[in-house]
């Protein structure tokens, strides 16, 4: 009888290719291998000190044990805005423009879950971070996918994006209603423009529809690049609202802490759906990323430089090991096209042979959607002792396949 019960929101999404991987992967160490895991964005350093000490300050204050704001407490969220301020020249009121969220992944799931009408269009560029399209599935929306090209460079080909973007606008039934970007990009590490920023809020305003950006990445960018914000654009806030995450720029990953700024009847509806889901993060965990974000940004920059160091080890390593790979200009990952003898086989096949024959975990490139299907993503989550006898061990298995 219950096995006629069916949970169709469930359903609708697919088995977890990261997990073959990973299934792969523990079997290997349970049996004593030495795997040199370049599998998940999992930053492997520790949250700076400073940021630590008020977290466990604000934890010895009784105060702080009940249960806090959904939508963050005050003075995070004005740390929040404040941060904007100084980094993009951007004005956001701390009230109606900004919410704190257990990190940008939940932030922007329940986003979606508050806007998605059952059947609305969402336009997705592929590959993409898998979330960003299940968002909508699990929402009951729908997904059109736009593919994402890039130069070798890394830079998004911003010509064919609005090319793709008008011809979505138009072919799609019923017309899209939400745009996800994600730029410093994650899978492809593909950057853009602020111009393109520009062109985007121009054509939503005159085509109506909602783009919700994700600039995760936006502190990891190397030679030169620096992130923009689509929010620097006049008039963004009229259609845009853009989600950030202390994850990587801090080394804050577990600690869950996020935001999500912009637009107010965007914002006003996370901030409601939040207000009848949870109560908000552990308060002495928000006291901390207020400090964080307010306090000295010299750790922001240590953690970006050691990220530049293990992308340029990487590249140059694997590259005198016969696997040539541009070097991307942001994120704590690697994009790379699969070898030319291997991208029949595809990167989920590629993955396992990897980590079967050179002990070495990455991410198939099919799990972000068929763009994905020749690459394999890399994080830059090992040492650079560990990256270069990753590098000897694949040439070993490049040479043995010839």
């Amino acid at each position: 009888m219950f096995d006629e019960i069916r949970f169709n929101k469930i359903e609708r999404l697919p088995k977890y290719v990261f997990a073959q991987v990973n299934e792969l992967k523990m079997a290997a160490r349970r049996a004593g291998e030495d795997i040199i895991d370049f599998s998940m964005g999992n930053p492997d350093g520790p949250a700076p000190k400073h940021i630590v000490d008020k977290l466990i300050e604000a934890a010895q204050k009784p105060k702080n044990h009940g249960y806090s704001a959904s939508k963050g407490i005050y003075k995070l969220r004005l740390a929040i805005c404040n941060w904007y301020e100084r980094r993009y020249g951007v004005a956001l009121d701390p009230e109606r423009e900004a919410v704190a969220t257990m990190g940008s992944k939940e932030g922007y799931v329940h986003l979606v879950q508050a806007i998605t009408n059952p059947g609305d269009v969402a336009i997705v560029p592929d590959p993409t971070y898998p979330i960003h399209s299940y968002a909508f599935i699990l929402a009951g929306g729908s997904v059109h996918k736009t593919e994402l090209k890039f130069n070798e460079n890394y830079e998004v080909d911003e010509e064919r994006f609005f090319k793709d973007l008008h011809t979505a606008l138009h072919e799609a039934f019923p017309k899209p209603k939400y745009l996800v970007v994600n730029f410093p990009h994650n899978p492809s590490t593909a950057t853009v423009t602020k111009e393109f920023y520009k062109e985007l809020v121009k054509i939503a305003k005159k085509e109506r529809f909602y783009i919700l950006s994700d600039i995760a990445y936006a502190d990891l960018t190397f030679d030169g690049y620096k992130t923009p914000s689509i929010l620097e654009v006049e008039g963004a806030k009229d259609v845009a609202v853009e989600s950030f995450t202390l994850s990587k720029s801090y080394n804050m990953a577990g600690w869950r802490v996020g935001f999500v700024v912009g637009n107010r009847k965007l914002v006003g509806a996370l901030q409601k759906i939040k207000s009848w889901i949870d109560y908000g993060m552990f308060t002495p965990i928000q006291v901390a990323a207020t400090v964080a974000l307010e306090g000295p940004q010299d750790c922001v920059e240590e953690i970006r430089k050691k990220y530049e160091v293990r992308r340029d080890v990487l590249i140059d390593s694997f590259n005198r090991a016969g696997w040539e790979i541009e070097k991307p200009r942001a994120t704590m990952f690697v994009w790379a096209r699969l070898p030319q003898e291997f991208r029949q086989m595809g990167s989920l096949e590629f993955s396992k042979r990897l980590l079967t024959d050179a002990k070495v975990a990455v991410s198939p490139g099919i799990g972000f959607g068929e763009g994905g299907q020749e690459y394999v993503r890399i994080a830059l989550i090992e040492n650079e002792k560990r990256i270069r006898q990753a590098a000897k061990n694949i040439k070993k298995f490049l040479k043995a396949a010839k």
